[in-house]
């Protein structure tokens, strides 16, 4: 039976991580505040704080325990909870280890995300990792900049990739029933949400648990839909990338062209090492593909340096991909050694080179971005408006071309009074680094 809570209690959420643990954090604190909560927007008001933590590589790992510490330091007297993929990882041990923390929980039912945060409240010092089940539960609060959401279609992955810990803590893959979803989405759309960013381990993945694939169908039911917004299409396993979706994404133009594709690599065998079918021919082919058939596409991928078997010969491939890719934009990280994954196993890791490595990759690409954005000045484009610059008249906005979170932003010059959530038709006029600026047509 869940333990029964006051109305009275107050909690603060620290969110770590990707996107998908943001709809995991929207969704604790509706659970929560459904339950009798109060959400607050900062930690001194709160009586206990959740910590939605990242699992997934080193440094996110030591950026959950680090977050958790300073809580700790800062409020010695205030109950914290650790909850996430951290948690749902090291979950068995957390309490013996970290006695800083006064309750641990999983993320593979957020519904109950009140029995943990009131055991935590009462000092039960209770370890909570249940099982997959309950559902997808709706959300009342979003965490996004006004006017976007991430849309989360299905949890878990089945590639197993040979490096990647996701699988370990998100479970197999688990599609969302498509009515669901498109419920989901409406209700975005008919309170005034602008942009819809689909997101999973891999969207192309979609319904393949069920028995076969089912994004393009998916994304049909999307286009029935009316109203104005763009759809975003975040992080799609470019092994095998669904080729239909480029015709549906021609014929609706509210499907942004826009591609997230981890390549992680260019060179044949460190790929197949990743578990990988790909090699650096196969995906110029796929890059080539996008733009031939959507000109005004904008690519994206990340890339991991030092995995085992990396050399000077296959660090060499990497760079000449990109700069034959010449992909618009991209990030980069070194291969972190996971226990429990395949290549936990692997010899041959050289993190030294591949911390010398990073910054010719970062240099390199950051020369490409630019040239990439400078083909947007003088376009004509819809910017959509997240935030006021405090006292100026400037607005933080993103256009088609900029994921939220990791791509550069819009800067729009406006002496009018613009509003975080609206899309506002403008000139690009300049770029700034990786940024650009841009004028309003109605002020020009």
């Amino acid at each position: 039976m869940p333990v029964q809570h006051m109305s009275s209690h107050t909690f603060y959420l620290e969110n770590l991580g990707c996107s998908k643990n943001q709809v995991d954090a929207e969704i604790m604190i509706t659970k929560l505040t459904e339950a009798g909560w109060s959400c607050t927007d900062s930690p001194d008001d709160a009586e206990c704080i959740v910590v939605n933590t990242c699992g997934f590589i080193e440094p996110a790992k030591k950026e959950s325990i680090e977050t958790t510490l300073s809580f700790r330091a800062q409020y010695p007297d205030k109950k914290i909870l650790m909850a996430g993929c951290f948690a749902q990882r090291y979950g068995g041990t957390l309490l013996d280890q970290l006695p800083e923390v006064d309750g641990v929980f999983g993320n593979h039912d957020l519904n109950k995300a009140p029995e943990a945060l009131s055991a935590a409240i009462a000092g039960s010092r209770q370890t909570l990792i249940p099982e997959a089940g309950g559902g997808y539960p709706t959300r009342s609060r979003l965490l996004s900049f006004p006017g976007s959401a991430y849309v989360k279609i299905s949890e878990g992955c089945n590639h197993r990739c040979s490096y990647c810990a996701i699988p370990l803590i998100r479970g197999n893959l688990r599609s969302r029933p498509a009515e669901d979803i498109i419920s989901e989405i409406r209700e975005l759309v008919t309170k005034g949400t602008v942009e819809i960013n689909l997101i999973a381990q891999d969207l192309a993945a979609f319904g393949t648990d069920r028995g076969s694939g089912e994004f393009l169908l998916l994304l049909e039911k999307i286009s029935q839909i009316e109203g104005s917004f763009w759809v975003r299409l975040l992080y799609i396993y470019p092994d095998d990338f669904p080729f239909e979706i480029l015709g549906l994404m021609k014929k609706d133009r509210r499907f942004l062209p826009y591609f997230d594709l981890p390549f992680q690599h260019a060179d044949r065998k460190v790929l197949s090492l990743m578990g990988r079918r790909g090699d650096s021919r196969k995906y110029l082919q796929l890059v080539d593909t996008i733009r031939r058939e959507l000109p005004s596409a904008v690519i994206r991928s990340t890339f991991m340096a030092g995995f085992p078997s990396e050399g000077p010969e296959e660090r060499k491939e990497l760079l000449s991909f990109l700069e034959e890719a010449s992909l618009d934009w991209a990030g980069f990280f070194i291969y972190s050694r996971e226990e429990d994954t395949r290549a936990y196993s692997f010899r041959n890791v050289n993190t030294h080179a591949a911390e010398k490595f990073m910054p010719r990759l970062e240099d390199t690409h950051g020369k490409i971005t630019e040239q990439r954005m400078d083909a947007f000045i003088n376009r004509e484009l819809d910017v959509l408006i997240e935030e006021r610059v405090a006292e100026e008249p400037l607005y933080f906005g993103r256009g088609y071309f900029q994921a939220p979170e990791v791509d550069g932003s819009t800067i729009v010059l406006s002496e009018k009074a613009r509003v975080p959530g609206e899309l506002v038709r403008c000139r690009i006029v300049k770029r700034n680094g990786i940024d650009l600026e841009a004028v309003p047509l109605d002020e020009l």
